[in-house]
């Protein structure tokens, strides 16, 4: 019996391995017949941290519910929605190259939080009332050399209200 459950563990960290590796290598594709991303750098950073991130949230649980989620009644968008057990999380991801200047996380100014919480009353305007919901910011950091990737979770990191 306890083998089994082992084996389920097993499978399902497989079977997320195989589904990033698969998305990496569809990605790769891609950026090889279509036409190169003319965007600026900074967005290309910022959707590759969005897309670590994604990955990285899912081997500590977190179950995926939207990416990039827009509310045609307000400006602005949540990166990421997820499931932690059975609270709602709302994601901000801010990425960079260096440390240099100041925290990626700073950039989650009170402008941005009032953003955020106004696309995510228009989120849960379709769910229950009682549920429990908060606000996440991670931060990752690229290297301009290596190309390494760190990663900081910020759990519940600005209030509801």
């Amino acid at each position: 019996m306890l083998n089994s459950g082992i084996q389920q563990i097993h499978g399902v960290g497989l079977l997320s391995r195989l589904t990033q590796a698969a998305v990496r290598s569809l990605d790769r594709l891609a950026g090889s017949v279509l036409t190169p991303d003319d965007g600026p750098e900074h967005q290309r950073t910022g959707c590759r941290g969005e897309e670590e991130t994604y990955f990285w949230l899912r081997k500590l649980g977190y179950v995926m519910v939207a990416r990039n989620y827009r509310s045609a009644r307000r400006r602005g968008e949540i990166d990421l929605i997820a499931w932690d057990g059975d609270v709602l999380c709302f994601i901000e991801v801010k990425t960079r190259r260096s440390r240099d200047v100041k925290p990626a996380e700073a950039a989650v100014d009170r402008d941005k939080r009032k953003e955020l919480r106004g696309v995510a009353r228009e989120y849960l305007r379709r769910l229950p009332e009682n549920l429990a919901f908060r606000f996440d910011v991670v931060s990752v950091y690229i290297e301009k050399l290596t190309d390494r990737v760190c990663i900081e979770l910020f759990k519940n990191a600005f209030p509801v209200t």
